[in-house]
């Protein structure tokens, strides 16, 4: 006696599947009364997340939380980014200009973090949830991302000795600015570097 068994459902279709029910748990997280039915609906969210990490697809996952390994994937690509902006004299030379132009400076970090919010909550690229979000307003994964970037630009271009940090006022405020300028590079492949791998 022969068993038929039922055929594989199509990815785009348990991708849906995946996002509806998630969708709902999120709804179920806001409408139960207690800290502890909050933490359970939590834990299946994380469970549900978990299971979908050994699907073998990259692209239109849910991409839910921010850990370490998010850390080391938006470490990797700010990196990738960052290295040649390092390297490359015009970073200065933009710094410079900028630091004359307090206005540039303020378009300039405002633009990057406009950038990292249109890559991860955007474009698409996954299917990007916000959870557990801090002061209950800013998402953990934007400051992950945007703070990995500006420690890494700070921390690359100081080793390398492209900025000096010094008691004088106008020193510090030009290696500021130099840092902001490779910020820009180094967030948008943080952002990529979490969110492509699917994790």
């Amino acid at each position: 006696m022969s068993t038929q068994e039922d055929p594989p459902a199509e990815p785009d279709r348990e991708d849906d599947e995946f996002a509806t029910l998630f969708d709902e748990l999120q709804e179920l997280e806001q409408l139960v009364d207690s800290e502890d039915e909050r933490r359970q609906v939590r834990d299946a969210m994380r469970a549900a997340a978990d299971s979908q990490d050994h699907e073998p697809a990259t692209f239109g996952r849910v991409v839910w939380g921010f850990g370490r390994s998010d850390l080391a994937e938006a470490l990797l690509g700010s990196l990738l980014f960052g290295i040649p902006m390092a390297v490359e004299g015009g970073t200065v030379d933009a710094g410079l200009h900028i630091a004359q132009h307090p206005l540039y400076l303020a378009a300039t970090v405002i633009i990057a973090i406009g950038l990292v919010i249109s890559i991860l909550y955007v474009a698409d690229f996954q299917d990007v949830r916000v959870a557990n979000r801090i002061l209950g307003v800013i998402p953990r994964r934007l400051v992950g991302v945007t703070g990995t970037a500006l420690v890494v630009s700070v921390a690359l271009l100081t080793g390398w000795g492209l900025v000096e940090w010094s008691t004088d006022p106008a020193v510090v405020y030009e290696s500021a600015c130099i840092c902001a300028v490779a910020f820009v590079p180094m967030s948008i492949g943080a952002a990529l570097g979490d969110i492509l791998p699917g994790n």
